[in-house]
């Protein structure tokens, strides 16, 4: 298991310091409680805390979840070594509900490994089993929805992935010694309207980086960039049926967190969703490691995030698209391809019309179609063949997946390069260290003639190179104005 300094960790909790909030949790033997390193609470004598890697590991040793500082609310983790990687995704996974319904086995061959060897794994770096990590998880899932929505009990139970409210009760009494109707009647009243949540993060946060880098690249009728708020249209699948809704994202910068409001028609997908946002806005990150890493390019926006993707397949599109065109250009045909093939999205806010199409829906079209869009054949043709191969499964494009067998299944696809897979690794997969190969832009403001000389360039950002891609970008456009 990932060993914790219990100095360094007392002293990062009496200094509220928030870069390690969520990379260790605080049980107090005095009051039966584990705390988030930001808890606001006078601080415990040292001598009665102990320090866990994981929530699932504290309510494991028998302690319950602060009531203040909320521990289903720490950001999560970003990964920095393989088999860190391999937990990771394994606990991402279970975050978002993959074992409500799915064996251990179904977990370990989605992300690439034996059922023992992810235990093993898990373990080490989680200090409990899968199995014990997603009944906390489920758990706290439900606590987050009894405190911040007015959602009935019945649907709760069955979101957070309990077959029952019985079993729910019987589970949260006995974890938590506090019965699930008595905690949603202490909770705030402001706490009772709509499907509003917080996603807290590790500042600095540059919201405003991360929404000019939305705006640039955003598809109209999709998504929508104001001065303070991010909006998009969403198509999910659940139990089945595919929900269409919206999502908006506000900054609470005095919360270091995201303020979140979902449509009430993807509330069967809240947890997916949550999911998504984190992805999305890359919440997992350590902008203290990465900006320290990056040096004098990080300087001008410190805690600058690489947007990630709410759908895999889509980035992979917006890539393909995007091949030696302007981002303007790009944009327009990815505005007709979904005008033409997205779904409709009713009683979304503003401008957001429908949701870009999936992978089942391009998969199915003809060449011409996408050629009417204002794409050329080569380009149209990988895009219907990436489709096939997401609609199958036989490629997934989603964080943490296998990397190398992913991005070499995309690399036989005729008219995807290497720029196009390394885009696709970096948003799509979350790659920290995705670096697009051969990129004019880059080559241009680095004044590389080649693509070894940009290559050599981009070594001594690793293993962050896409969040260096990521402030180049940035940097080329202000040079531009």
């Amino acid at each position: 298991m990932k060993t914790l300094d219990p100095h360094i960790c007392y002293t990062a909790f009496v200094a509220r310091d928030r870069r390690f909030d969520g990379w260790f949790f605080m049980g107090v033997s005095s009051t039966g409680i584990y705390c988030r390193p930001v808890c606001p609470v006078r601080a415990p004598l040292a001598r009665n805390c102990t320090f866990f890697t994981s929530a699932a590991a504290a309510e494991q040793a028998g302690f319950r979840p602060c009531l203040r500082c909320r521990p289903e609310l720490a950001p999560g983790h970003a990964a920095l070594d393989a088999s860190e990687r391999l937990a990771q995704a394994a606990a991402r996974l279970i975050e978002e509900g993959y074992l409500n319904g799915r064996t251990l086995q179904d977990l370990a061959q989605r992300v690439g490994v034996t059922a023992r060897h992810l235990r093993r794994l898990f373990e080490a770096h989680f200090g409990v089993t899968p199995v014990e990590f997603a009944q906390t998880q489920r758990l706290l899932v439900a606590k987050r929805l009894l405190t911040e929505t007015s959602l009935p009990m019945v649907e709760v139970a069955l979101m957070a992935g309990f077959g029952s409210v019985r079993r729910f009760n019987d589970v949260f009494q006995a974890r938590y010694g506090l019965n699930p109707s008595n905690l949603r009647k202490a909770r705030s009243v402001a706490a009772a309207h709509g499907l509003s949540f917080e996603l807290a993060y590790r500042p600095p946060f540059s919201w405003s980086g991360v929404l000019a880098f939305l705006a640039h690249r955003g598809i109209a009728g999709v998504e929508r960039v104001e001065a303070d708020s991010y909006s998009r249209a969403l198509e999910l699948e659940h139990a089945g049926v595919r929900l269409t809704g919206w999502v908006q994202v506000r900054h609470a910068p005095a919360r270091h967190a995201l303020r979140v409001e979902i449509s009430s028609a993807l509330q069967p997908t809240i947890v997916q969703v949550l999911g998504l946002l984190r992805r999305v806005f890359d919440t997992g990150c350590r902008p203290d490691l990465v900006d320290a890493h990056l040096g004098a390019l990080a300087e001008g926006l410190p805690g600058m995030r690489v947007p990630g993707a709410f759908d895999g397949f889509e980035i992979a599109v917006r890539a393909v698209v995007g091949q030696q065109i302007s981002v303007l250009r790009a944009r327009q045909i990815l505005a007709r391809i979904a005008e033409r093939y997205g779904t409709p999205v009713a009683q979304a806010p503003g401008t957001l019309v429908q949701a870009f199409p999936c992978a089942e829906v391009l998969a199915r079209l003809e060449p011409a179609a996408l050629i009417a869009t204002g794409l050329i054949g080569i380009r149209a043709e990988a895009i219907i063949q990436v489709a096939q191969e997401v609609a199958t499964g036989r490629i997934v494009l989603e964080p943490l997946v296998p990397l190398e067998p992913t991005l070499a299944a995309l690399r036989r696809i005729r008219g995807i390069g290497e720029w196009t897979v390394q885009y696709i690794a970096m948003r799509a997969l979350g790659w920290p260290n995705a670096f697009v190969q051969g990129d004019a832009v880059l080559k241009k403001y680095l004044g590389c003639a080649t693509t070894a000389q940009l290559d050599e360039q981009a070594n001594r950002w690793a293993p962050w190179r896409a969040y260096a891609v990521v402030h180049l970008w940035r940097l080329s456009e202000e040079a531009k104005q």
